[in-house]
Parts: C-alpha cells; sequence; structure tokens
C-alpha cells in the first residue's frame, strides 16, 4: 500500500501504553521512510527528547539509553536535542556520551542541551530513596519501584519554584553554589525530618546509589573510559548525618557541565531552523499515555506529561499540527503497583516465555506480562489521538517449546453484576474490580521473525494483527459511528533488529477483512 502522507513537519513518538513499547526503534524506521521518499540523506534535522529524564530508557541499535534519545543511532540526524521538559542529571550525560561515542555514534558533537532544560543532581537522588522509604517503613505501602533517578523530585522543585537550570551553568559559579547548598539544606531536612528515614537507611542511601552506578556502567569501567572512583557517591556525605557536603557537590557538577557548556544551547531556534529548512523534527517521548501525571493513574503516574501535545512546550512552539505516532507492543506490559487488568499467571506457558524478554531498560526490574488490552489503547486514540500505529514483538506469540495455545485481545471490562465497560473508568479502585472480556485468536507455528512483507505472514498471524486493530477502533469509537480517517497501522515489528520491520501492511478498512476471531 502507499504509506500515508505525514501532514506536519513535527512528529511525535509516542507510546499508547504503559511504557516499554519500543518507541526507540521507530526513530530508525521514520528516518529511513523520510529518507526513501525525499531523496533527501538527512531529512531529519532534530531528535528532541521530551519529556522526563534518566528514567526512561530505550534500546536501539543495541545501545541501551536513559538519558539520550534514541536518535543517536542516525548519525544522518543533526541535532540531538534535549527540550525544556527534560530533568537532566550533567554527570548522566557524560556517562552516556562518552561510551557511545567511544563506539562511533558522534553524539557530543550533536548534542543541543535547552537552557531551560532543568538540572537534576544527587540530592534529587537521595530523596527519590527516601520517599520510597517512607512509603515502606512508615506509611506501609507498597513500594513503588522507584528508579531512584530523582525524576519527581526534580520536577517538584519546578512546581515548587526552586528550580536550576542548565542556563545556571553558563552564569556566576557562587550563584549556582548558593542554589545547591539551599536545595541540600532542604532536602536534608526533608529526609531527616518529614520522611523520618533512620540513619543507617541515609547511611545505606549513598551505597545504593554507588552500587547501582557502578553496575550501570561496568562496561565503560572495564575498558578505561571512567575510574571506579567516578561513581562514589559517598564523597558527597557531610561531616554528621543528615548532612551534605555542598561544596564537594558544586564542585563535581560544575565540571561536568563545564564539559557541556558549548552544547547548552536554545532549542527553540533549532527547531524553528529545521522547519524553515523544510525538513522535519521528531519529538521522542518517556514513558506512554497511560503514565501521564495527568491522565494516568496515581500513584504509578510519571512526573512529566508523556503524550503528544508535550511536544508544544518542551520544544517551546506554537500549536500547529503534529504526526503522531502511536507504538505498542503486541501484548501488554507493566511494571510497579499497576492494576493490571490483563495480566495473566506467570506460569502460564506463553508468560514464562515472554518474562524472559521483559526486563526495564532502567531498572532491570521484571515486568508483568498480560494480553494485548484494546480498552487502554482505545482510549489513548480517543482522548489522545494518533496518526499511525506500529506494533513490535508480534514474533515473541509465534508457538514453541510448551507454548500452542490461542491468543486473547482484550475487547472490554466486565465488573460484578454483569455490566461491560468500552472505556477505561477514570477511578483506580474502581478498576481494580474488573474483570477482563477476551476475544480468542488461533496461534501459529511459522517463525514470522524471517517475514519482511505482510503477504509472507501466515494467516492466523494477520488475523491477529488486524484483530488488534480492530478491538483498538471498536474500544475507541464504541455506540458511535467510526470517523472516515482511521490511524493506519504503519509498521509491524516481526524482530529486534531494525530490518526486522514490515512496511506493506495494507489499508486500516483493508487490514481489517483479515480479522478472524475464534
Amino acid at each position: 500500500m502507499a504509506l500515508t502522507e505525514y501532514k506536519s513537519k513535527f512528529i511525535a513518538d509516542c507510546g499508547i501504553s504503559m511504557g516499554d513499547e519500543g518507541k526507540g526503534r521507530l526513530i530508525s524506521e521514520v528516518v529511513e521512510e523520510l529518507r526513501e521518499k525525499t531523496g533527501v540523506d538527512a531529512p531529519v534535522q532534530v531528535v528532541l527528547k521530551v519529556n522526563g529524564g534518566a528514567n526512561s530508557g530505550h534500546t536501539a541499535g543495541g545501545l541501551k539509553l536513559n538519558l539520550l534519545p534514541a536518535g543517536v543511532v542516525d548519525q544522518s540526524v543533526e541535532s540531538l536535542a534535549i527540550g525544556s521538559g527534560v530533568v537532566a542529571d550533567p554527570r548522566k550525560f557524560l556517562w552516556e556520551l562518552v561510551p557511545v561515542d567511544h563506539k562511533g555514534y558522534r553524539v557530543t558533537e550533536r548534542l543541543a542541551i535547552d537552557e531551560r532544560c532543568m538540572v537534576s543532581d544527587v540530592i534529587h537522588r537521595l530523596l527519590d530513596l527516601a520517599w520510597e522509604w517512607y512509603r515502606v517503613n512508615i506509611i506501609n505501602e507498597e513500594p513503588r519501584g522507584s528508579t531512584g533517578r530523582g525524576i519527581t523530585p526534580a520536577y517538584l522543585d519546578e512546581v515548587g519554584q526552586f528550580q536550576i537550570t542548565y542556563s545556571d551553568f553558563l552564569g556566576d559559579r557562587e550563584k549556582y553554589a548558593k542554589k545547591v547548598a539551599q536545595r541540600a539544606d532542604r532536602a536534608c531536612r526533608v529526609i531527616q525530618h518529614v520522611c523520618q528515614v533512620s540513619e543507617e537507611a541515609w547511611n545505606e542511601f549513598f551505597e545504593i546509589l554507588t552500587t547501582a552506578e557502578t553496575r550501570a556502567n561496568e562496561e565503560a569501567i572495564k575498558v578505561g573510559l571512567f575510574p571506579e572512583s567516578e561513581f562514589d557517591f559517598t564523597v558527597f556525605k557531610g561531616a554528621s548525618a543528615f548532612s551534605l557536603d555542598a561544596e564537594k557537590i558544586v564542585e563535581i557538577y560544575w565540571e561536568a557541565a563545564a564539559k557541556l557548556a558549548d552544547k547548552i544551547v536554545d532549542v527553540r531556534e533549532l527547531v524553528r531552523g529545521a522547519q524553515n529548512s523544510d525538513r522535519y523534527v521528531i519529538g521522542e517521548y518517556g514513558q506512554a499515555y497511560w503514565l501521564d501525571k495527568r491522565q494516568g493513574f496515581s500513584p504509578n503516574v510519571s512526573a512529566s506529561h508523556t503524550y503528544a501535545a508535550e511536544f508544544f512546550n518542551s520544544a517551546c512552539q506554537p500549536v500547529q499540527p503534529l504526526h503522531v505516532f502511536g507504538v505498542a507492543k503486541a501484548y501488554d506490559t507493566k511494571v510497579g503497583t499497576h492494576v493490571f487488568i490483563t495480566e495473566e499467571d506467570p506460569e502460564h506457558p506463553l508468560f514464562v516465555i515472554l518474562r524472559r524478554l521483559e526486563f526495564g531498560v532502567s531498572t532491570g526490574r521484571q515486568r508483568m506480562v498480560g494480553w494485548y488490552d484494546a480498552v487502554e489503547k482505545g482510549d489513548t486514540l480517543r482522548y489522545g489521538g494518533f496518526d499511525d500505529l506500529m506494533i513490535n514483538k508480534i514474533d515473541a506469540l509465534t508457538h514453541s517449546g510448551d507454548w500452542n495455545g490461542n491468543l486473547k485481545i482484550c475487547v472490554a471490562y466486565e465488573d460484578a453484576d454483569g455490566k461491560r465497560y468500552h472505556h477505561v473508568p477514570r477511578s483506580e479502585a474502581f478498576r481494580k474490580t474488573l474483570k477482563p472480556i477476551y476475544q480468542e485468536y488461533a496461534g501459529w507455528t511459522q517463525d514470522i521473525s524471517k517475514c519482511r512483507s505482510f503477504g509472507e505472514l501466515p494467516a492466523e498471524a494477520k488475523a491477529y494483527i488486524a484483530g488488534m486493530m480492530r478491538a483498538l477502533l471498536d474500544s475507541a469509537y464504541y455506540g458511535e459511528e467510526w470517523p472516515e480517517q482511521l490511524p493506519n497501522l504503519r509498521y509491524v515489528g516481526v524482530g529486534p533488529m531494525p530490518s526486522q520491520v514490515i512496511r506493506d501492511i495494507p489499508e486500516i478498512r483493508e487490514l481489517l477483512t483479515f480479522d478472524k476471531p475464534l
């Protein structure tokens, strides 16, 4: 089929579930498609990280990235920009930049950090651990499974009007030092008196951070890019319990920022420049629609806005047409303490296989795994909107080993009285009472990871793909006429490699003719 035209030079790469959908791999697909379509070697001028921080992991081209956008893998992209909606630790930038540059990706020379991007640091990380300790030990809640990267505390500084931005690194060192000292004082008081952290736990926090970053940067240490001492967080401890060495924090963070000083720019102008030169800008989002701090569900929402409209805030551009990609997997995964209506028994033969694949990029945590929830994705379309869809990891559903059963798609929820719901209830407490209603589809035995066209797929895989799309649309427009303009399924991922993507998928209404539930 002929791919639909992009309605804008601004393209949004968004998750439509709970994160972990494989958004990172979409970037290179879009760049390559635009290269073929336009005949321009470098059609995308800017890939912009829109939101979040080092908590939102991507895997791209074999690289595991947290803070840098997945656009690093395509060296035709001129600028890898960090928008003002991001919170970023300058040391974390260096810990990612040096290894990827060492592998030949030329990232540092392409990096652009917006002047209004907010600075996160070790103080935020300590607060992150302290609030987790408070939840578990003081108010007896379940742990949230925080990344410990300090993202939520950094955003709290923004709304509390205590933020430090990257423009501060271009100014007076003493003014920066004063802000850090005040931040450290506030944090220590909160940790000791509000979170009521024990002295033993306070000391453990520094060891936790040291161990986590030493492990995360093990490869870079082995090849000599950093000494192990680079990741020693105990150097920030003060002379007494519940105190920090603010001067040491200033010294180390100012030194790190000095290495990035020429990368601190006005990203607004980069984005405008791309638009004026008739080239594309791709906004790369962390997390997903259902983790948005306003639309998502507490307590597992992100601290940032995770969906399409945030592009205009983070890039500081006038609201205008934006071509939105929704990215999902052929099954669902979640981490933390989410209500997970379609979660399956971990001992189910298919889910034994899937759990081996599903670990968080940022945390290494085992993800919960369940069936594809079309109700969640339908609501994302209904209230968030997207123009095209990419579905990843359908190859993982292939029959193998003890797995030889039918596949399921959640098409509705049902309460204890038998009433069905075709949209996601906004009450978290009520959602906990619901059970999924499934439509079943036959599985397949063919190794579809070798397929490169829609026609090569077995009939059962075509039916399941069509079923995912029909269920999504049925949910989005339940009780209404479907609009004339519907999103197309533009890409289907059948393996982790860039070549393992099917692009010749029929137009949506033709695709739906392949839907054959059991």
